[in-house]
């Protein structure tokens, strides 16, 4: 049973951000750097899908060189080799173009079982997954908080509002991971060690025959801003006509958001 883990590098959130000088988006000299907290569970589900059922676990993410450092993490917590996808143009990538290289990794790997975490911390788009599935032609189920297998086909539970929602996923398929899943197992020295002499290949865009300019987003950020940290507390008097009027002359002149 071979896995694919997909992971993503992001910014502690504990971490005090600021934007940087051209306003183009948030200042990352000063950051820590971890793996997204979800991609964690995904590790594990995949390694503890090869403790279970045999194989091999892959993991893979795109980034600059310094991700390297995040795919170690995964090799020391049980994954058997690692893909970097790296190289010029991988600032310019959307959501779109990001899933599209990933989709194109896991082609090559021909895996049964694509794990990721449900979303990344840092944007929230909560999107890759759903995407890879898509250009891949599979199944996939989202926010799975148990993951079962017997043959080519996997039983989930995913959260849902007010409950859970069971399904049965023929294989191959796609999973994105909620923390409720499994209690990963951080490495130890021990595994630390050993996880740097295990496969890291990296990966151009042309080695997946693919181009940046292609990849690139047909979004562009023109501003990005902090949201303003302190509070109005400003009580509007008067009955409701009198209220709503004064609210929505607050929202045009002060706000300026309608």
């Amino acid at each position: 049973m071979k896995s694919v883990v997909l992971i993503k590098r992001v910014p502690d959130t504990a971490s005090v951000f600021t934007i940087n000088d051209a306003q183009s988006g948030v200042d990352t000299s000063r950051l820590k750097f971890v793996m997204s907290p979800y991609d964690e569970h995904a590790v594990q589900e995949a390694v503890n899908l090869k403790a279970t059922a045999g194989g091999e676990v892959v993991v893979v993410t795109l980034g600059p060189p310094e991700d390297k450092e995040k795919l170690l993490t995964a090799l020391a917590m049980g994954a058997d080799r690692a893909v970097l996808i790296t190289g010029d143009g991988i600032d310019s990538l959307g959501h779109r173009g990001i899933a599209e290289a990933l989709a194109a990794v896991v082609r090559e790997e021909a895996p049964e079982v694509v794990f990721a975490g449900k979303q990344a911390v840092d944007d929230d788009g909560s999107q890759i997954p759903e995407r890879v599935a898509e250009l891949l032609g599979w199944s996939h189920a989202s926010v799975v908080t148990r993951f079962s297998l017997e043959g080519t086909t996997a039983t989930v539970d995913r959260e849902i509002e007010g409950g859970l929602l069971t399904l049965e996923v023929p294989l191959p398929a796609v999973f994105s991971t909620e923390k409720g899943i499994n209690k990963p197992d951080y490495p130890k020295l021990p595994n630390i060690m050993k996880a740097k002499k295990k496969p890291l290949e990296e990966k151009s865009f042309a080695d997946l025959g693919l181009t940046a300019a292609d990849l690139a987003a047909k979004v562009t950020v023109t501003q990005m801003s902090l949201p303003r940290q302190e509070r109005l507390n400003k009580l509007l008097e008067g009955d409701s006509a009198t209220q709503v009027a004064a609210l929505v002359q607050v929202l045009k002149e002060d706000e300026k958001v309608l």
